[in-house]
């Protein structure tokens, strides 16, 4: 049996899986690395509740927020429409940038 048929049965199967990744993945997941805050012991940490409606007065649509180790990361749209993902510390709940 040769390559080339293999090859043409797998194309399909391969360029579906890197659609439905691209498509279900954020692409601010894709490309932010590995973000760290500075630490903070979680009793410290300020509700994200709290964080939400400091965004929301902004201007920002948060769509999904998470807690990681260290930050909270927020998906959402910036106050100028912009789908973003951005990461804020939990305490003090300043911007932290990738690096």
């Amino acid at each position: 049996m040769t390559r080339t048929p293999m090859l043409r049965a797998a194309a399909p199967l391969l360029l579906l899986t890197l659609a439905t990744w691209l498509l279900l993945v954020p692409l601010g997941a894709r490309a932010h690395g590995d973000v760290k805050c500075a630490p903070v012991p979680k009793a410290e940490w300020r509700p994200h509740t709290e964080l939400e409606r400091k965004l929301t007065g902004e201007g920002w649509v948060v769509r999904r927020m998470v807690a990681t180790d260290t930050c909270y990361e927020v998906y959402a749209k910036d106050p100028q429409g912009k789908r973003i993902e951005a990461f804020f510390h939990p305490k003090t709940f300043e911007r932290v940038d990738p690096k």
